[in-house]
């Protein structure tokens, strides 16, 4: 027995409040009901302090407003459920089976985000006197872009964390690091035709493919790190436009997603590209990705698809921190990384917070059918979390 074992009670609890929040869709920029829900959950749990800022984020405190800070960050939203006849369950019916929580986002990652909810709830309960405050800070708009939301968090709700750790799912392991993110357009100019006489035009598509292979060689000739792995480009989306079905098209565009290791950046990835482009003697152009996303309040932000790798030191106070917490609650992590992106593009990379990852689920598993997550191992991560909370604030 430890002082975070949950009591019957409370594993049911928190199992409850995880299914109520798979039922409630949130797809990106319509999470509205699950903030609620899980307001509602804080103040019923008896959180100091809970609020919504303009972006729709879902802030709650437990612990004293000022002195250090850790922060556990989580997001609500979901990718949209593509092909429901590929399911073989309900994506919404949070229905538990042979000890699992199936339904769309129980991996990814309203499980982690529950959890965190639940472990600061605990320390109240325990009567655990803190330094500083607990920020359970759950953000939206991660799926189409990750860090947009805690940036608010730093940048317009002036928090400022000591550190923080992401719910993502990592089976339980310890996550020290994940690779950066640039998403590019490619966009090959040709000259239109009509295609019984193609000699008279330049087909965009013949010339897209010539720089494809190219990009594939390049791809396999990037940067490698010891702890974070190769970077990689691969080339996801081809669309062509002609003025009709008879005519040679006059422009091809693709879409590259490119994937940082240490020691390379955004200017980088967009020359190496370049390169081929002028080898190729294409008339192209190379350009990262800028959008604009909207919050389910209503608030728009531009966007620019790119980030940087992170990665702490396995000697990191936090990392060692985090690591010491689970094995409290008798789990045995390993120190891993992240293959995809999350919140720490912003933490990590930008504002230089010590960042480490540690949620439940299997990291596989995001975007796909049938997602779910081992109930244990969210129990698990809430008394993990707290662990973690006692031993970075707790009074002396």
């Amino acid at each position: 027995m430890h002082l975070w074992e949950l009591a019957a009670e409370e594993r049911q609890a928190l199992l409850d409040f995880v299914r109520a929040l798979v039922r409630t869709s949130s797809f990106s920029g319509h999470e509205g009901a699950v903030a609620a829900l899980i307001m509602a959950e804080m103040r019923r749990l008896g959180f100091d302090a809970v609020w919504m800022d303009d972006a729709g984020n879902v802030i709650g405190r437990v612990g004293p407003q000022t002195g250090p800070t850790l922060m556990f960050n989580s997001h609500m939203d979901t990718v949209k459920v593509t092909d429901p006849a590929a399911w073989r369950v309900d994506p919404f019916g949070a229905e538990i089976q042979e000890g699992r929580l199936y339904g769309l986002g129980a991996c990814d990652m309203k499980s982690g985000l529950a959890a965190t909810v639940y472990a600061a709830a605990l320390l109240k309960k325990r009567g655990v006197l803190l330094e500083g405050p607990v920020l359970v800070a759950c953000v939206g708009l991660e799926e189409p872009s990750e860090g947009t939301c805690t940036r608010v968090l730093f940048e317009e709700d002036h928090l400022h964390p000591d550190w923080v750790v992401i719910a993502e799912p990592s089976n339980l392991q310890v996550v020290r690091g994940q690779r950066g993110h640039v998403e590019m357009t490619l966009s090959v100019k040709g000259r239109s035709a009509h295609s019984s006489a193609p000699e008279l035009g330049r087909n965009a598509i013949y010339t897209a493919a010539h720089l494809v292979f190219n990009l594939e060689i390049l791809s396999g000739q990037l940067a490698d790190d010891a702890f974070l792995g190769p970077g990689i480009l691969a080339v996801t989306e081809i669309r062509s436009h002609g003025v009709s079905r008879n005519a040679v098209p006059d422009l091809c565009e693709m879409t590259l997603d490119r994937r940082l290791t240490v020691g390379e950046t955004e200017a980088r990835a967009l020359l190496e590209v370049q390169r081929i482009v002028t080898r190729e003697g294409a008339d192209a152009e190379v350009k990262v990705i800028e959008e604009e996303v909207t919050t389910h309040t209503g608030k728009t932000y531009r966007v620019r698809r790119a980030s940087l790798p992170w990665a702490f030191e396995e000697r990191h106070p936090l990392v060692k921190a985090m690591l010491r917490a689970a094995q409290t609650v008798g789990l045995r992590p390993t120190l891993t990384r992240w293959h995809f992106a999350t919140e720490g593009v912003y933490t990590a990379a930008v504002a230089q917070v010590p960042t480490v990852g540690f949620g439940p689920g299997n990291p596989a598993l995001p975007h796909t059918i049938n997602e779910y997550v081992e109930v244990e191992q969210i129990h698990a991560a809430a008394q993990t979390y707290a662990a973690l909370a006692l031993q970075l604030l707790g009074k002396k």
